[in-house]
């Protein structure tokens, strides 16, 4: 009985059944629950289940619409699981592995999670100076480390110090996110092709971090359904099964900067990375797409490096030639990401490697079946593996 708990795993118990979302765009009248439970609806719909049949909720911590309100707008039954994730875009493929987590155990047979947020038109977390500053943030903010684009840009430059990425390899994936943007009708930045002249000449957020190495903000909302296997194959779409599922919080980490760790460029991806590929069938080498956090560009080539696509030290190196595009060594945020589409926590990425495992994709990569989402780096983080 010990063996068989120490080697059980949620390989492919679970599916993703129904995905939805509202659409995206710098401000929206409606409220956060309004947003929410019309993405949850259309995500339920997308499966053909019933809202009277879910029983199962996850979010953010940071979600400010609680599932208490959410489960009586949509007309939920009795709800025998209900769970919040810290660490804001850290949190975003959690919410779907703790859903798993409960539905492979049976506490529960049909979970919904679910992010909301109205950040184009809402208020900057840091800018609330009434608010007692958290234990880390007294170690990084008196010296002018304000915002996530000031701790980020710090380590982007320790990277570029230490391995020889330039702003050419950060531009890549800028460029990558936004080309598949402009596939994606639904996307912010659809219509809004980028070049390396508007990138290089943008303005500067916090150096060597320009306008465009950050994400989008972003009024929006998306959600996601999550039954078991053999509930999924009776759905409207084919199953995308949850065939790993990893969180990540690193021995002695520091929120952004990470410096309280031997080394700051080892961040929280690499922890998670081992948990999600030792509970896998395949490794990063069969990766069809991937849909990698992309809050601020140098989070991707740290997180090629802490997935395992490329060794320590080449994530820059990784994303040249094309590499990040359809077609390419690794196509990426197909979408068009954070960066590009929408900035909703991360979220997008999760509905996003449904659809390409779907087939369904606007910048489909032909015949995928496997895809990596990942959560925010920096952070205590989460990772998914979707199969088909």
């Amino acid at each position: 009985m010990g063996a068989a708990r120490a080697t059980a795993t949620l390989k492919d118990a679970t599916a993703i059944a129904g995905i939805g979302q509202t659409s995206f765009a710098k401000r929206l009248p409606e409220s956060e629950k309004t947003l929410a439970c019309r993405a949850i609806l259309a995500a339920l719909d997308d499966a053909g289940i019933a809202p009277s049949e879910v029983d199962a909720f996850a979010s953010y911590t940071m979600e400010e619409t609680d599932e208490v309100e959410v489960a009586k707008a949509i007309g939920a039954g009795d709800v025998t699981f209900f769970g919040k994730v810290g660490y804001g875009g850290g949190g975003s493929c959690a919410t779907v592995a703790h859903l798993a987590a409960a539905i492979a155990t049976g506490q529960a047979s049909v979970g919904v999670a679910w992010r909301s947020r109205k950040r184009g038109s809402g208020p900057r977390p840091w800018t609330n100076t009434q608010v007692q500053l958290p234990t880390p943030a007294q170690w990084t903010r008196p010296y002018g480390l304000l915002r996530p684009a000031d701790e980020i840009g710090l380590l982007a430059r320790r990277y570029m110090h230490e391995y020889g990425a330039t702003r050419d390899h950060f531009f890549h994936v800028a460029l990558a996110c936004r080309n598949r943007a402009n596939q994606n009708p639904a996307a912010m930045m659809y219509d809004r092709p980028l070049t390396r002249e508007m990138y290089m000449t943008a303005r500067w957020i916090s150096e060597p971090l320009c306008l465009f190495d950050n994400c989008l903000e972003t009024d929006g909302a998306l959600a996601c359904v999550v039954v078991s296997a053999e509930r999924a194959r009776d759905c409207r779409h084919r199953p995308v099964y949850v065939h790993s599922a990893a969180q990540g919080l690193p021995a002695q980490a520091h929120g952004m900067v990470n410096y309280w760790n031997d080394d700051p460029l080892t961040g929280p991806s690499w922890t998670a990375a081992r948990r999600l590929w030792k509970t896998a069938d395949f490794g990063p080498q069969d990766v069809d797409v991937a849909q990698i956090y992309d809050a601020f560009t140098p989070l991707i080539p740290l997180s090629l490096e802490g997935y395992g696509f490329c060794a320590r030290g080449e994530g820059a190196a990784f994303t040249e030639g094309g590499a990040l595009e359809i077609g390419g060594r690794l196509p990426l945020n197909t979408g068009g990401g954070g960066l590009s589409e929408a900035y909703v926590h991360g979220f997008n990425l999760i509905t996003e490697g449904v659809r390409q495992l779907r087939g369904t994709g606007t910048a489909q990569v032909p015949g995928a079946t496997t895809c990596l989402v990942t959560a925010g780096e920096g952070v205590p983080t989460s990772a998914l593996l979707l199969r088909s």
